[in-house]
């Protein structure tokens, strides 16, 4: 069975790729632990990311945006010592700027699934590459995302992390043509 060759370097990017990368995401918990993930990836391997996510569901209690939102700075020096996560002030800290960012936006659209969906007009993008290395580091859809959330105070979206968060969360089917994986999710999306 073939798979994209990124997933082949270890079990768990084997899983994370054969059971959630590419699938269509509308849950805003979900949502927001890929948001901080992808965040916290900046200038690290996702495998690295992998490593940690439980650790960083544990630490960022699951990612109930309402919670991390109150965060103060007793709990930010909590995390600054917790070794299960990827122990970088600035993104701590971001993860809690962009939970208030994030309960701004679900206010405004209702939920941040309603928002982050209409960069792609609701339906995810359908690519169909031969090679892993035709894959994009970014693209114009990332771009325009990246610039609307730093303009509602989000940090750490970069349109590199966005583009991220849009394999992560389904927004784009990048699984190329020869992985098992990329008829199955293309079937998802057109649910």
């Amino acid at each position: 069975m073939n798979k994209c060759k990124w997933a082949l370097h270890s079990a768990n990017e084997e899983h994370y790729h054969d059971h959630e990368w590419g699938v269509p995401v509308h849950d805003d918990r979900l949502l927001f632990e890929f948001l901080v993930l992808e965040g916290a990836q900046a200038g690290l391997s996702w495998s690295t990311i992998l490593n940690k996510r439980q650790g960083y569901r544990k630490a960022f209690d699951n990612f109930d945006v309402e919670t991390v939102a109150r965060y103060d700075e007793y709990k930010v020096s909590q995390l600054l010592a917790n070794p299960e996560i990827i122990r970088n002030k600035l993104k701590i800290t971001a993860a809690i700027t962009n939970a208030l960012a994030f309960i701004k936006v679900q206010e405004e659209f209702g939920s941040f699934d309603g928002y982050i969906w209409r960069f792609v007009d609701g339906r995810p993008l359908q690519n169909s590459w031969q090679h892993h290395h035709e894959l994009p580091a970014s693209t114009h859809t990332s771009d325009l995302m990246s610039r609307d959330l730093k303009k509602r105070g989000f940090k750490f979206v970069g349109s590199v992390i966005c583009y991220a968060h849009m394999q992560a969360t389904g927004m784009v089917n990048d699984h190329t043509v020869d992985c098992f994986r990329h008829e199955q999710v293309k079937r998802l999306a057109e649910k």
